[in-house]
């Protein structure tokens, strides 16, 4: 089975209110209940905002790594979680996704992992 990654993306600012996120969060956990029920779940996580990224880039072909506080790009949205699923294929990773973006009402980009493995 082909591996996919469910990016999240979540606009830049402050989380929703706690009345608002804990019913999305409570559909969110419905879905992933439904995913390892299926055998379809890997792994899930949430990330940190964006401004406690830190980038390290190679430079110059000399061996050098510079190190930038904050994210690679600057942005109104940002990957805010994501999740690890199986698939037989393209279609069935969408449906997935489509069931996740319907539970948190954000954005899901779904894209096959090279090699169809997570290790």
């Amino acid at each position: 089975m082909q591996h996919y990654l469910l990016s999240i993306y979540q606009p830049d600012g402050e989380p929703p209110a706690p009345e608002v996120l804990e019913p999305i969060m409570r559909e969110v956990e419905a879905v992933n209940d439904e995913l390892r029920a299926a055998g379809a779940w890997v792994f899930a996580g949430g990330l940190h905002p964006p401004g406690t990224a830190t980038v390290l880039r190679a430079e110059g072909g000399k061996g050098e790594v510079f190190t930038t506080d904050g994210p690679y790009l600057e942005g109104k949205e940002h990957i805010g979680g994501f999740t690890v699923i199986k698939a037989p294929d393209l279609d069935a990773a969408l449906e997935w996704g489509r069931k996740l973006a319907a539970a948190i009402t954000l954005p899901i980009e779904v894209r096959p992992m090279q090699d169809g493995s997570c290790g």
